[in-house]
């Protein structure tokens, strides 16, 4: 049993130091419980920044004594310079990742300094977790400041259990490319083995930011990425419902609940709104809105109250200033045109609580009122459910909060919707005290069932389980062992063939297909191959005769153009057998129309076949077409000797009766070998390895469901075991 290695920005505890001295302020809140639950049997290390920078400290001993005294609980500090700090946290964090995550692009601050900031924080992080990991550990990562490391420990700890979670939102990808280093905070997400986001929105948010910047499909939820998959998953953080549920029982609450409730008049109807104070919350908004309610319906002036508590945040920072001055002035103003001698509308306290006075707080609240504009989750709603044990209240809640997709039976608005809002408020201090309950109870018994102990639990489950999936994808790799035993059998070889695929096998894919020329070493690859006697190398593709003729004619001694149609032996070319494309007059004009209407798209025309090319085209337009023009061809094509076979970002119309495993066949009559080796990446290679022999190795390049005996990550592997064929040929 390895580690588990907490890493998130703050440790669980805040180091300050007054008159060289220490303190320590512990923190508690749901992600602390949810680790905290997992099975103790295994040891946890908490690695994180511990509150204060390098400069808060005079000598190197100091350092030495804080870390000796964290280390006893398990802590591992991450100390900073005070100038990385800001701009990592104030700047980058901030300025950048926080609005624009909250979809308020207009705040961003594309500064360079603090990207280069957070790449440096990152690898420090990097450096703390390298401390101390191990490969049978499990390293799980929180939030928004690390989300390069992944990738980070992924390139020094290849094995090792990676899982990420996202607590805001991941957001749309027309705004997360607005980031200038998209592609590697991308790249540094997907070094994770799980990454989890709390709603299906923002993983589907996630997934389509990885296929429009990177380029990277998915399967129901799953990248693969050479040898390495990413699973992208939802888990919403639940709370520790039993501390909040309890709450209610607890004397020091009752003590609060009592004081609170001298101020308050019996028939009061009370609403509560508590946020940081914060541009995402929509506070303007809920203020904005009780005064339309109270202008509407004035029979309620001096029957209700909002409590209205902003705790202070990030008050350095401008945005948050003209926030404060504007719920200041919105509150005042409010009170002065509503309220009267003995009734204040709004109270209004700029402050925090602490644990009892909190929950005080949501026991006398009739309503909650909770309208962000952007919220990755809030946990505040789930509290407040959790405290009403006499089943009674009502919870009303943007629609844009990550919790509205759980909490369903709360009154859902629309924060912009001034008159639905202020609607809401009157239907929610007038709901029956009956639909109360039936709503309550189901909320409740929501969150008793999936809190946060179960959050927790789910996500190192589904860790385990990606690795196992993981597991069974590569338990097809060419492992070392069985790479000697291929090139082994080579060098005892006396008449050897290979099947060579062209485009993703022994050359990367490209927007233009025109482009993918072989490089020098690809060509004395295939031309040291091809110039030993005993060997007979084919190239078997896609390709039109003319393109393989320009590039590969005088590397190797057979060529298969267009999937089996077309075959060069010595200096010839010649057909399998008698083809018509008759067929083509009537499905190019489809394919036209489809090029008009899908920008990026190409026709790439062979002799006996259409190839439509996508690989430019937006991918999320390229699901739509592909599954139309789909539809269109194979209804028209019924009746043809003809089919239509989707590839690698293209849909190809060629005869059924041609395919690779023909030309294969061609091939393997035409001598006795006692070596066959065939490549391949995608379903058109998959005909070949359903021919050979049983003896005969098939290798796919990338991982999923296949008939070859092997895979290889990438080209690049291909590559380098031809490379070692070779030299194993030479040492004969």
């Amino acid at each position: 049993m390895g580690k588990l290695i907490i890493v998130s920005n703050r440790l669980p505890v805040t180091v300050s130091k007054k008159k060289s001295k220490f303190s320590f302020q512990p923190s508690v809140g749901g992600l602390v419980t949810g680790v905290g639950s997992l099975e103790m049997s295994k040891e946890q290390i908490w690695i994180g920044w511990p509150g204060i920078t390098l400069s808060g400290y005079s000598t190197k001993s100091d350092t030495r004594e804080l870390n000796d005294i964290l280390a006893e609980q398990n802590y591992h500090p991450v100390f900073l310079k005070r100038n990385d700090f800001e701009n990592y946290y104030q700047g980058f964090c901030n300025e950048i990742i926080w609005p624009l995550f909250h979809y308020f692009a207009q705040y961003a601050n594309y500064e360079k300094s603090y990207w280069d900031s957070y790449k440096r924080v990152n690898e420090a992080f990097s450096q703390a977790v390298l401390e101390v990991a191990g490969d049978d550990d499990v390293i799980w990562i929180h939030d928004y400041h690390l989300m390069l490391l992944p990738g980070l420990i992924r390139k020094k700890m290849p094995k090792v259990k990676i899982g990420f979670f996202l607590h805001i939102p991941f957001p749309s990808s027309e705004i997360f490319r607005l980031i200038p280093w998209c592609a590697e905070i991308l790249d540094g997400l997907l070094g994770s083995d799980l990454i989890g986001f709390h709603t299906f929105d923002y993983a589907r948010h996630f997934l389509e930011s990885a296929r429009r910047v990177l380029g990277y499909e998915h399967t129901l939820g799953q990248i693969t990425l050479g040898n390495h998959v990413v699973k992208v998953d939802t888990f919403p953080m639940g709370i520790d419902y039993e501390k909040f549920s309890k709450a209610p029982e607890n004397k020091d609450v009752r003590s609060s609940i009592s004081k609170l409730r001298e101020g308050i008049k019996e028939d009061y109807k009370v609403i509560l709104s508590i946020d940081r104070l914060d541009y995402t919350k929509g506070i303007p908004e809920r203020l904005k809105a009780f005064d339309d309610f109270l202008d509407r319906n004035p029979k309620y002036k001096g029957r209700v109250i909002f409590i209205v508590v902003a705790v202070p945040s990030r008050t350095e920072m401008e945005h948050y200033r003209l926030l404060k001055e504007q719920v200041d002035n919105l509150a005042g103003r409010i009170n002065g045109k509503h309220g009267t001698i003995g009734w204040v509308p709004i109270w209004y306290m700029y402050r925090s609580f602490d644990f009892k006075d909190l929950t005080a707080l949501y026991c006398i609240a009739d309503v909650l009122f909770l309208t962000p504009l952007r919220d990755g989750m809030n946990l505040v709603a789930k509290e407040y459910v959790a405290t009403r044990n006499n089943e009674d209240g009502v919870l009303i809640l943007g629609e844009m909060a990550g919790t509205a997709k759980e909490l369903g039976e709360a009154l859902i608005i629309n924060p912009n919707d001034l008159q639905g809002t202020s609607n809401a408020l009157k239907k929610a201090i007038t709901m029956p005290i009956n639909e109360q309950k039936r709503r309550m109870r189901s909320m409740q018994g929501r969150l008793e069932r999936y809190d946060v102990k179960r959050w927790a639990h789910d996500f190192m489950d589904r860790i385990y389980h990606i690795k196992e999936v993981q597991k069974q994808l590569i338990s097809k790799g060419l492992s070392q062992s069985r790479r000697n035993k291929l090139l082994e059998s080579f060098k005892r070889s006396k008449k050897a063939l290979f099947l060579l695929d062209y485009d993703g096998t022994l050359m990367p894919f490209n927007e233009r297909p025109e482009k993918v020329k072989p490089d020098r070493e690809l060509k004395d690859l295939l031309g040291s191959l091809s110039r030993h006697s005993d060997n007979q190398v084919v190239i078997i593709s896609g390709r039109d005769r003319k393109t393989l003729d320009r590039w590969v004619s005088n590397v190797s001694n057979g060529l298969v153009a267009e999937h089996g149609v077309w075959i060069k032996e010595k200096k010839f070319w010649k057909m399998i057998e008698m083809l018509s494309d008759e067929w083509k007059d009537e499905i190019k004009p489809i394919l036209e129309v489809f090029v008009d209407r899908t920008p990026g798209s190409f026709i790439e025309e062979k002799d006996f076949s259409l190839v439509w090319h996508f690989r430019k085209v937006d991918p999320a337009l390229s699901i739509v077409r592909v599954g139309e023009l789909k539809d269109v061809l194979l209804h028209i094509t019924a009746n043809l000797n003809v089919g239509v076979l989707e590839g690698n970002k293209v849909i190809e119309v060629k005869d059924t009766g041609i395919n690779k495993g023909k030309a294969a066949m061609y091939w393997m009559s035409k001598a006795r070998w006692d070596f066959i080796l065939s490549i391949g990446d995608d379903w058109t290679d998959e005909d070949i390895y359903e021919v050979l022999p049983e003896w005969a190795y098939s290798i796919k390049v990338g991982f999923g469901p296949t008939k070859a005996r092997f895979n290889l990550p990438s080209y690049r592997e291909v590559r380098e075991l031809l490379k070692d064929l070779i030299t194993k040929k030479s040492k004969v």
